[in-house]
């Protein structure tokens, strides 16, 4: 019963053949027979087509939303990550490269400390 969509069929013949798919819960037979592409009119008889294009245009386009929050999350991740990674590599480079200097009086004050305790041990 579903076939692709063609152009020359009659809209009248679509609308049956339609109707009688998504009637069956056949949507995706639907879809190849050219739901998508059926121009509804204002007739009562196209309401159950034009809310199955509704439906199926808001999935689609939930979707692709779902679809970008994904991509832009996992964007996010590798800069984070590349971030990370980048601020830690200078931060080593400069704690191995050279240790810090004390300021001139805590040195002065360690000197003392030092030359007191070897000074006090050979006594």
């Amino acid at each position: 019963m579903a076939g692709q969509y063609d152009a020359g069929t009659s809209a009248k013949a679509l609308r049956r053949q339609l109707l009688a798919l998504l009637g069956v819960g056949d949507v995706d037979a639907a879809l190849d027979a050219g739901l998508m592409q059926f121009a509804t009119g204002d007739a009562a008889e196209d309401a159950p087509l034009r809310a199955a294009q509704d439906q199926l245009r808001t999935a689609w386009a939930a979707r692709a939303r779902h679809r970008a929050r994904a991509e832009r999350l996992d964007r996010q991740a590798r800069e984070r990550a590349a971030r990370r990674a980048a601020g830690s590599q200078p931060a080593a480079a400069t704690a191995s490269a050279a240790p810090v200097a004390l300021p001139p009086a805590a040195a002065a004050a360690l000197a003392r400390a030092s030359a007191k305790a070897s000074g006090g041990q050979s006594s």
